[in-house]
């Protein structure tokens, strides 16, 4: 599943869903951007948009590589490419950003960021080695009673315990992202802590236009503040190419 993509505008966009979840959380985000005048692509990502058995033997290099390759598409086409992200869509985008110059600007909605104490790993781990391959759910984290995400019913353990564990190698290359970043943050996140939000403000390289959100949680792009998050980002599409209209046509 991939979301249409929109001729026309400066360049394109690429946007990622977290883990767990589906293109559909980022519909709206994708379709702010595409308004803006680029050319938007959601991938849907290795596991993800079947059942959560489908997810358990993926792992964070099979979503790397997918989210590689859908930019390697995108930037095809010619002109910059903006990569957004939702949660662990904001940690490939990082990871993106931080290797590809091409990469003009950040959207990130709660991105995944800080590596989680070491005792949670051995935590993850040890429910493994029991024998058991998911945890309860934990996409849905939304405050807006009307909105609903669809994600899985479940968070398998090694698929977790990967993302984690590549956490260390993403928050190392921080200082390589040196592209202007619109950051929004959840005051209130049940799934990632704003802390993530505060390592890579404080950490990377290029500037960092922070967003607090006061009535959304974690899945904020389905969330009250649905609304801001898609008028400030075409605002900062408009903002990194001034030359071009938004929603111009090729």
């Amino acid at each position: 599943m991939s979301a249409p993509r929109t001729r026309g505008g400066p360049g394109g966009a690429l946007v990622l869903h977290g883990l767990t979840g589906s293109p559909q959380s980022v519909a709206g985000l994708a379709g702010a951007l595409a308004a803006a005048g680029l050319k938007a692509e959601v991938p849907l990502l290795p596991g993800h948009g079947t059942s959560v058995d489908d997810l358990l033997g993926c792992r964070w290099d099979d979503w790397a590589g997918a989210a590689q390759a859908a930019f390697d598409r995108v930037a095809s086409q010619g002109g910059p490419v903006v990569v957004a992200g939702l949660s662990m869509g904001g940690t490939l985008a990082v990871w993106l950003a931080a290797r590809r110059p091409e990469v003009a600007g950040l959207v990130m909605v709660n991105p995944y960021i800080d590596p989680p104490a070491t005792s949670f790993c051995e935590l993850l781990r040890g429910i493994r080695d029991s024998g058991h391959d998911r945890l309860p759910a934990v996409g849905g984290d939304i405050a807006d009673p009307s909105a609903r995400e669809d994600a899985y019913d479940a968070m398998p353990v090694e698929p977790l315990l990967s993302l984690c564990e590549a956490l260390g190698d993403v928050a190392a290359r921080l200082g390589d992202v040196t592209c202007p970043t619109l950051l929004f943050s959840s005051r209130v996140d049940h799934v990632v802590p704003p802390v993530s939000g505060d390592v890579l403000a404080e950490r990377v390289s290029g500037r960092v236009e922070r967003v607090w959100l006061d009535r959304s949680f974690h899945v904020a792009t389905l969330d009250h503040d649905r609304d801001l998050i898609e008028r400030r980002t075409a605002a900062f599409v408009t903002s990194l190419f001034p030359g071009s209209p938004p929603g111009a046509a090729a």
